[in-house]
């Protein structure tokens, strides 16, 4: 638990602007990143930030010191794509900006062409995983946090974040295999070894 926080997060109660453009100043790319995994969508990422970052504000006394500030900063940030996923499920949209970043990027790549495609293969892998298995999966192995702090973002007993990482990873597991498995020819009963029919 970082003392700073604490100490800054006391001043914000108090109407502190400056304690609080520091708060956001730490945490303000971590989150962006955080739900811009969940997202996939960057104009999304950075409107449900600040709306995290609102509400850290003017929630500011609901905050209580037992937890690190980032796993409350988390858990609201959470909360937020989660709603923003159920939306989404409801009215499927694809975004413009998406489309565009995802082709510039391809064209404009400097990494191999295999690695740019594993990126690739993970996003659609992890984007199809339920929002209860892929926020705990990217908290636990992108974001680093243990299962204890995942539990309290979540409000969930550690026992269920375990199961929901491990379930996680192998839903990831399985839908990677998709992209990997080469697709062999069929081969004719009557060629041999070399492709020649014999």
């Amino acid at each position: 638990m970082r003392m700073d926080d604490q100490k800054l997060m006391e001043q914000v109660k108090k109407g502190d602007h400056t304690a609080f453009e520091k708060i956001v100043r730490s945490y303000k790319n971590r989150i962006v990143n955080f739900l811009w995994r969940l997202t996939h969508d960057y104009q999304k990422s950075v409107e449900l930030a600040q709306e995290t970052f609102m509400r850290v504000y003017f929630k500011a006394n609901k905050y209580k010191p037992i937890a690190p500030l980032s796993s409350w900063i988390y858990s609201i940030a959470s909360n937020l794509a989660k709603t923003e996923m159920k939306k989404r499920q409801k009215h499927p949209v694809v975004s413009i900006d998406e489309i565009r970043e995802n082709t510039s990027r391809e064209v404009a790549s400097v990494s191999p062409p295999s690695n740019s495609e594993r990126i690739r293969n993970l996003r659609k892998a992890l984007n199809s995983l339920s929002p209860r298995y892929r926020i705990p999966v990217i908290l636990k192995d992108i974001e680093g946090f243990s299962q204890e702090e995942i539990a309290n973002i979540l409000k969930k007993p550690v026992g269920t974040v375990k199961a929901r990482v491990s379930r996680g990873r192998k839903c990831l597991r399985k839908e990677l295999e998709k992209y990997s498995i080469p697709k062999e020819k069929p081969q004719n009963k009557e060629e041999g070894a070399d492709g020649r029919i014999g």
